[in-house]
């Protein structure tokens, strides 16, 4: 809609009519479905109007004709459980093959109360760790080898860790491996910043 009135829908226009009628269907379809259990379902019927006038409008404009037109094209005629409903179908014919059908509406706006929800399991989603986050849970120092608790070293830009020959060994380190974090021991991440390791809390 634009301006509390339905719109066409200027991206389908370089689509053909059976493309354009079963993109404005099974949106339609899937928001009357979802609703079949409400007691006042009926009241989709302006969804519907609104729907089925801007798919209209986006035939019409593009085959640069009217929407009264356009409707008496693709009209037709199903049957439902509760008898014939009206809807709008475009056609594909294919040779040796069913027709290609695109259709909106023709779906009884009436409550529905057996309908049964299934909510589907959803399958299980592996996600891989990131590298930095399983070296943490090794729990093993980078520098020295040691298993202990450990910290992470960070540096802005692997510029800062000086020239090859004129730095400390974690920096070789960090260079060769070209992170830009270094999962360390407390004492090698005091010896890093150049201060006294933090002794351990003991009870």
């Amino acid at each position: 809609m634009k301006r509390g009135k339905p719109a066409r829908r200027p991206e389908l226009l370089n689509h053909d009519d059976h493309i354009i009628v079963s993109t404005y269907g099974p949106e339609y379809r899937g928001t009357v479905q979802y609703y079949l259990m409400a007691g006042d379902v009926f009241r989709l019927a302006r969804l519907q109007w609104v729907m089925s006038t801007s798919m209209l409008m986006t035939l019409a404009n593009k085959h640069r004709s009217s929407v009264s037109k356009m409707a008496r094209k693709y009209a037709a005629t199903i049957e439902t459980p509760h008898g014939p409903r009206k809807c709008f179908e475009a056609r594909v014919e294919r040779t040796g093959r069913k027709p290609l059908v695109g259709r909106f509406g023709g779906i009884p706006l009436r409550q529905n109360k057996k309908t049964v929800v299934t909510d589907r399991r959803l399958a299980p989603v592996s996600t891989k760790r990131k590298e930095l986050v399983t070296r943490l849970l090794a729990g093993r120092c980078e520098s020295c080898g040691r298993v202990d608790e450990v910290e992470v070293h960070h540096v802005a830009k692997l510029a800062d860790l000086g020239r090859l020959g004129n730095r400390p060994p974690w920096a070789d380190l960090m260079a060769a491996r070209r992170p830009k974090a270094l999962v360390v021991c407390g004492s090698c991440h005091a010896d890093i910043h150049g201060r006294s390791p933090v002794p351990a809390l003991t009870e």
